[in-house]
C-alpha cells in the first residue's frame, strides 16, 4: 500500500493497513504487540461493538458543539492523543509532529516519558502563541532524583499535569518484542535522559534473561517494582501540576486514588500490554466513574477507533477519550499531516453520531443514549 491519494483513506483502519505494509518489523511489532496472547489487546475494541447507541430524533442538530476541557484547559473536542513512546521510530519528527498536530487541532497531547524527543524539543518544536495542554507521564524511576528532575522539567517547560503510570512495576510479557529482541535503533535514545538511562538495548552484560526484549532488560533496571500508594502521594508534594493516575481498571482502586489526591484518573490497561485477559477498559468504565463518583475527571485509553466509540466512552462517565496506536499508524503515514488527518476523521465522525443521537454538546451525551449488552459467558 503506497502513500498516494488521502481520500483513498476513510477510516482509522486505513492508517494501520497502511503501517503494517510499510514500518520497520521492528518497530510494528512493539507498536502493535500486547502481553501473552493479545486477548486484551483485541477485546479493547471488540467490547465496544457490545454497546449499543440509543438515538434521540427531531431535535436541531444543525450545530454540534464538541468543546470541552480536561484539567480546567479547554479542547476542541474530548478526542485526545495517549503516550506512545518513542515515535521517531515511525516518523523521523516523532513526537514533534505529533504536537504540532495536537495544537493544530487544539487537543491534548501527552508526552511519554520514553519519548525520542526531549521534553523541551517538543515544546520548542510547537508555535508559542497558540499551545494546546500538553501532559508529560512519567514512570516512577528507583533514582527518585531522576524522577523529580522530570517533573521539574516538565513544569518549567509548560506542560500543565503529569499522568503517572502505576500499572507497570514489571513489563509485561510481550512475546513479538522477545521473538524480536526489541531494541531501539542505534541512532535514537530515550532523549530525556542522557546517561544509560537512555539506553534501550540488549546486551548479556544487562539482560534480565537470554530472551528478555531490550525494554524488558530496562524497565527491570530502572523503574521502581516498589510502587505503592505512597509513591502517589510523593509525587503530589513534588508536582506543582495536576497529577493523574494511569492504569486504574477497578473501583478499589479509584477509592484508593481519590483517597490519595489525585488530580484524575485515566481507566487504562496499557493497550493491553500488561495482564492478558484484564478487561477492555470500557468495560471497567462504568465501574471507576461510579466509584469516583465526579469527585475527579475520569478518562479512557484503549481501543478507541471510531466516532461512536468515542460517544460510549462519553455516555459511560469519562470525560475525554485518548488515541495511542492509531496517532503511531498516522505519524508513519504522513507526519504532522497524517495525525491531524486522522484526527480530523475522528472527530467529524463524532459530530455525525453527535447530530445522529440528538446531541448538540457534549453535556447532552447521558447514560441513556447507551445500553451495554449482556456479555457472553466463556
Amino acid at each position: 500500500m503506497s502513500k498516494a491519494d488521502p481520500s483513498s483513506f476513510v477510516s482509522l483502519d486505513d492508517f494501520e493497513r497502511y503501517a503494517q505494509a510499510n514500518l520497520d518489523r521492528n518497530a510494528l511489532d512493539y507498536y502493535r504487540s500486547g502481553a501473552q496472547d493479545m486477548i486484551t489487546v483485541r477485546e479493547n475494541q471488540r467490547a465496544f461493538d457490545r454497546i449499543i447507541v440509543r438515538p434521540r430524533i427531531l431535535r436541531d442538530v444543525s450545530k454540534v458543539d464538541m468543546s470541552t476541557s480536561v484539567q480546567g484547559a479547554s479542547i476542541s473536542s474530548p478526542i485526545c492523543i495517549a503516550p506512545t513512546a518513542m515515535q521517531r521510530m515511525a516518523h523521523p519528527d516523532g513526537e514533534c509532529a505529533t504536537a504540532r498536530a495536537a495544537e493544530r487541532k487544539n487537543t491534548c497531547m501527552v508526552l511519554s516519558s520514553w519519548s525520542t524527543t526531549s521534553i523541551e524539543d517538543v515544546v520548542a518544536s510547537t508555535t508559542q502563541d497558540r499551545q494546546s495542554p500538553k501532559w508529560l507521564q512519567l514512570y516512577i524511576y528507583k533514582d527518585r532524583k531522576a524522577t523529580q528532575r522530570l517533573i521539574e522539567r516538565a513544569q518549567d517547560s509548560g506542560y500543565s499535569a503529569i499522568a503517572l503510570t502505576v500499572d507497570t512495576p514489571y513489563l509485561g510479557r510481550r512475546l513479538a518484542d522477545i521473538r524480536n529482541r526489541f531494541r531501539l535503533p542505534p541512532h535514537l535514545t530515550m532523549a530525556n535522559f542522557n546517561d544509560q538511562k537512555s539506553l534501550v538495548s540488549q546486551s548479556k552484560s544487562t539482560s534480565v534473561s537470554d530472551n528478555a526484549s531490550g525494554l524488558a532488560t530496562y524497565v527491570a533496571s530502572q523503574i521502581d517494582p516498589t510502587l505503592s500508594w505512597k509513591h502517589v502521594e510523593w509525587v503530589k508534594s513534588v508536582a506543582r501540576i495536576p497529577v493523574l493516575v494511569k492504569g486504574v481498571l477497578t473501583a478499589e482502586d479509584a477509592e484508593l486514588a481519590v483517597e490519595a489526591g489525585v488530580d484524575g484518573i485515566i481507566v487504562s490497561n496499557h493497550g493491553g500490554r500488561q495482564v492478558d485477559t484484564a478487561p477492555a477498559t470500557i468495560d471497567a468504565l462504568e465501574e471507576v466513574c461510579r466509584a469516583v463518583n465526579g469527585r475527579v475527571e475520569v478518562y479512557l485509553d484503549g481501543g478507541v477507533r471510531r466516532g461512536t466509540d468515542v460517544f460510549k466512552a462519553l455516555a459511560l462517565g469519562a470525560k475525554a477519550v485518548f488515541l495511542g496506536r492509531p496517532v503511531l499508524w498516522a505519524l508513519n503515514y504522513n507526519g504532522e499531516e497524517g495525525v491531524v488527518e486522522m484526527l480530523e476523521m475522528i472527530n467529524e465522525e463524532l459530530r455525525l453520531t453527535m447530530a445522529l443521537t440528538g446531541c448538540v454538546n457534549v453535556s447532552e451525551i447521558k447514560r441513556d443514549h447507551v445500553r451495554v449488552l449482556p456479555q457472553a459467558r466463556l
